[in-house]
């Protein structure tokens, strides 16, 4: 059968030098700066946008919820909020569902 397949032998590894074990970690450093830059940052700054107008709301703020909600806020606690979305129809919400505040106006009532 060897006539067909030939046998294989192993060759000995070329040494490696001192540069080549920073060299192996660059393209690893490179994926994770670029990672960093488009991914995490831009998240995080929206973060941090989301968490100032939360803590901006205020009695009268007309706001859209993460689930579509239209309405007129009436209380503001410390973690929840009452929204009156028709009138004397008041829902209660966190504040972190709040996903935009809308301009003056916008709700008619």
């Amino acid at each position: 059968m060897s006539f067909f397949i030939s046998d294989a032998w192993a060759e000995a590894a070329p040494a490696a030098g001192q540069d080549a074990g920073l060299m192996g970690f660059l393209p690893l450093i490179i994926i994770f700066v670029i990672f960093y830059f488009l991914l995490m940052r831009p998240q995080m700054k929206r973060a941090k946008e989301h968490r100032k107008m939360v803590e901006a709301l205020g009695k009268n703020d007309e706001v859209v919820t993460s689930g579509g909600i239209l309405g007129k806020v009436t209380d503001v606690e410390e973690s929840i909020i009452t929204v009156e979305i028709a009138e004397g129809v008041r829902v209660k919400v966190q504040k972190s569902a709040v996903s935009s505040i809308l301009p003056k106006g916008t709700v008619k009532s």
